[in-house]
């Protein structure tokens, strides 16, 4: 069986291009075309695939892409409220799906979107990278072995940088992002749930928009995102998590820190630092654990290298007909989430959660 498979990419922005630039690494990944209905766009994919030795043909829609190169996979790259949308037109064409987070911006929309997927057969393939990401991934393998004992408590604090610019400023509504607490942690939410193996049953949080694009406007209407917030997640095995936000913090030394805290112990991630942290419980002495990730995978985005391991594994999945390792429960249960923050931050109560079946219900 060839281990070659022909790839597509549908939105060729920033994250687009982060894909082209990790297939590149991937062996037996061969990139033949983009899809943008935003012209420079396209014209940057044409000029980076000319640096990474990729000849790709470029087009301004889905269809066209889709009936003349007829890839095996397409990574979906475009703004969120498109998601949906584009997914659906795909899943016409029975090609592999590597969908970016988030899965959609609305709960209804992920619902309908896992309903479809359930009875899709080719693999289908939520981008919740940042599982991915070495040290995470080492500090998820310590956790799960039992060493810090049973988790009660789960922490991660992102402390970083506003959103960035985007091609028409589509990020700066809550409308097409699905808000901050879907757009952007809908990563922690489906690190929590992946970390513990557990559901949620509870989310409480509160957040604001109180630094960043105060004074911006669009056609006359304010932009409208939360740039900091704090969420309390129940689990239905009793452990809690937190979720600590904030985007004026670019100064931080580290972006991001996961705890885990059980009877025996904590273990501690930081990411730039890629250090796990052991501190036990009898006092005898803290143990630092450094995690290599390799320097191709570091240059080749901006997610710690979880991009290329993401890819590696999507391409392996594809290959061999394994089934997803992140799917369409996974993206929709990190949007139910996500929606859940957020509808308690304006109604200032608790949300209580019941998935009673694989789509589940809010």
């Amino acid at each position: 069986m060839t281990e070659t498979r022909k790839y597509a990419i549908v939105g060729c922005g920033m994250m687009g291009r982060e894909h082209m630039r990790n297939l590149a690494l991937v062996e037996g990944a061969q990139l033949v075309a983009v899809a943008d209905p935003h012209e420079p766009s396209r014209d940057a994919a044409f000029l980076l695939a000319g640096e990474l030795k990729q000849t790709i043909t470029c087009f301004d829609n889905i269809a066209e892409l889709m009936e003349s190169t007829r890839p095996d996979a397409v990574i979906v790259a475009a703004p969120n409220h498109t998601h949906f949308e584009i997914a659906q037109q795909l899943m016409q064409c029975e090609v592999a799906i590597l969908l970016e987070k988030p899965m959609c911006t609305t709960v209804q929309d992920a619902k309908n979107l896992a309903r479809l997927q359930s009875k899709y057969e080719p693999l289908f393939w939520v981008g919740l990278e940042y599982r991915y990401m070495p040290p995470v991934t080492r500090f998820v393998e310590r956790v799960q072995s039992g060493e810090a004992g049973k988790v009660k408590m789960l922490s991660i604090r992102e402390h970083r940088f506003p959103f960035l610019v985007k091609v028409g400023d589509w990020n700066r509504f809550s409308r097409n992002t699905g808000g901050t607490l879907v757009e952007k942690c809908c990563h922690f939410f489906d690190l929590m749930r992946h970390i513990l193996q557990d559901e949620p049953v509870r989310v409480y949080a509160s957040g604001g928009q109180d630094a960043n694009h105060l004074d911006e406007t669009y056609d006359g209407e304010r932009s409208d995102i939360l740039d900091n917030a704090y969420v309390i997640v129940d689990f239905a095995g009793g452990a809690r998590a937190t979720l600590d936000l904030c985007m004026f913090a670019e100064g931080s030394e580290q972006q991001e820190e996961i705890y885990a805290l059980g009877d025996v112990g904590k273990l501690e991630v930081k990411i730039p630092a890629a250090e796990i942290t052991w501190s036990p419980r009898d006092k005898s002495g803290t143990v630092i654990e450094a995690v290599d990730t390799p320097a191709d995978a570091l240059a080749a985005g901006d997610h710690h290298g979880a991009t290329w391991f993401q890819l590696k594994h999507f391409h392996q999945a594809l290959v061999t007909g394994d089934k997803p390792f992140v799917g369409s429960l996974d993206g929709l249960r990190s949007v139910q989430m996500g929606a859940a923050a957020h509808e308690s931050i304006e109604s200032g109560l608790p949300v209580c959660l019941d998935f009673t079946n694989q789509t589940g219900k809010t």
